[in-house]
């Protein structure tokens, strides 16, 4: 667009000025051609869009209860580059842990993962949120009671939503339960990140964390619902085909 102080300056000379602006118009043109031709050049490549499906899908946000249970078994996870503790789910900004431990605010405890995919797949997420949870109890976790502490998987693309709700299936197929899988499949919302004496809580606090999970009964559940599988990476028998082929990508 031309500047108007360039207007006023061409009354005295509009033929010469006006020369100039056709010419400024047509380097501009030349170079909005120019790029886009690149940009169809690559797409079948996969070089213009592959960035930003990268970036989405290297976070990873799960709800399993108590938000200090869930970090360490993500944080000893090869590829998972942090975590951190938060809250999700509900329609109130930047809620404090006083507002959503009350209920109400539709929120619950949560963990956000960032993840290298080419090290460690979404599958693989899948299947330590399952294996650290109990699928089947409803709005509650363990000893924590509430929607705040609900199971969910807060999916951020169309292949984690995929992924997720297969892994849910296939567990629902399993024959390992007798009661319906409560677990929320839900879209990303806003994510409000915890105070900070909450991340890291099991390492920063690691007496009052461990008297906290076995009090809460958590493991004794996990052991019981899981067995051997309790708390692994291991997909075992149920959750194996989400890590095959293509179905375990991130």
């Amino acid at each position: 667009m031309t500047n108007p102080c360039d207007q006023q300056r061409s009354l005295g000379d509009g033929t010469r000025n006006g020369a100039r602006s056709n010419r400024s118009e047509v380097r501009r043109t030349r170079g909005w051609y120019s790029n886009a031709l690149l940009l169809l050049a690559l797409a079948p490549l996969g070089l213009v869009a592959a960035g930003a499906v990268a970036d989405e899908t290297r976070k990873a946000t799960f709800a399993g209860g108590c938000f200090w249970c869930m970090e360490p078994p993500y944080d000893k996870l090869e590829g998972v580059k942090a975590t951190v503790s938060g809250y999700t789910g509900g329609d109130l900004a930047n809620p404090s842990y006083e507002q959503v431990s009350g209920g109400g605010t539709g929120h619950a405890e949560a963990v956000r993962i960032e993840y290298d995919p080419d090290r460690v797949s979404y599958g693989q997420l899948l299947v330590v949120f399952w294996h650290n949870i109990d699928p089947v109890a409803v709005d509650r976790q363990f000893c924590d009671r509430g929607s705040q502490y609900r199971s969910a998987i807060f999916y951020h693309n169309e292949r984690q939503r995929r992924l997720a709700e297969r892994s849910k299936r296939l567990l629902a197929e399993s024959g390992r339960f007798d009661q319906s899988i409560a677990t929320e499949i839900a879209p990303a919302k806003a994510y409000y990140r915890a105070e900070d004496y909450h991340q890291d809580y099991y390492e920063k606090s690691s007496i009052k964390y461990k008297f906290y999970r076995w009090n809460c009964g958590r493991d004794q559940r996990l052991q019981e619902i899981w067995g051997d599988l309790a708390g692994k990476p291991d997909p075992g028998e149920a959750l194996a085909p989400i890590l095959k082929g293509e179905n375990g990508g991130s």
